[in-house]
């Protein structure tokens, strides 16, 4: 890795570490410089503006959660309830102490610059609407494998998942700790079991 690219990767990662903490508006560029160990004159240089820098920290941001929910075990399990399930599981697994390290950059973003910058909501709705995306197939198939009756879409069921994470997120910053993260998504998680039911191979071994 050369240096020019080295020192824009700092601030790309910089930038996901501070707006986590601080949110979009409360960030400078003082702090991001601050954060990267590099000077304004190397932040001139890769970005023409705070602005600039995020959506290309998002965009990377975003390519690195695809890829790792991508690779996540629960894709491999032959039950579309228990993916949908082992899905939600994993939501709750990687809740940290540390808030930043979990809470989500671009539901952070969103709550600030919906109205003020279209750019930065534009890309925050591709992510959230896009990671929904990846759960429709897994919740089609359960409604077809339990034939379940229903007036609404996969589409909305997978959102309604997101709205719930992000909300999660919310009271996580509100009470300072991830304890009341975990117990929205564990409702969540009683939600789908109540809809679903439990997966065909708990029926065949009779637990619980």
């Amino acid at each position: 890795m050369n240096e020019a690219h080295s020192s824009k990767t700092k601030f790309l990662d910089a930038a996901v570490r501070v707006i986590r903490s601080k949110g979009y508006t409360a960030t400078t560029v003082e702090d991001l410089c601050e954060a990267a160990s590099l000077t304004k004159g190397s932040f001139f240089h890769h970005f023409s503006s705070k602005e600039q820098l995020v959506l290309e920290a998002a965009q990377q941001f975003d390519e690195s959660c695809k890829s790792f929910f991508a690779g996540s075990a629960y894709h491999s399990m032959k039950d579309p309830v228990d993916r949908i399930l082992a899905y939600v599981d994993l939501r709750i697994a990687i809740l940290e102490d540390d808030l930043p390290a979990f809470t989500c950059l671009f539901g952070t973003m969103l709550q600030e610059t919906y109205r003020t910058h279209p750019a930065i909501r534009k890309i925050c709705d591709r992510s959230i609407s896009g990671h929904a995306a990846t759960l429709e197939s897994d919740i089609e198939e359960a409604l077809r494998d339990r034939k379940i009756v229903h007036d609404w879409t996969a589409q909305s069921l997978a959102l309604h998942m997101q709205a719930v994470l992000q909300g999660a997120f919310i009271l996580a910053k509100a009470k300072g700790g991830p304890e009341i993260a975990a117990e929205s998504i564990g409702h969540l998680k009683r939600y789908l079991e109540l809809l679903f039911g439990k997966s065909k191979a708990k029926r065949k071994t009779g637990r619980a």
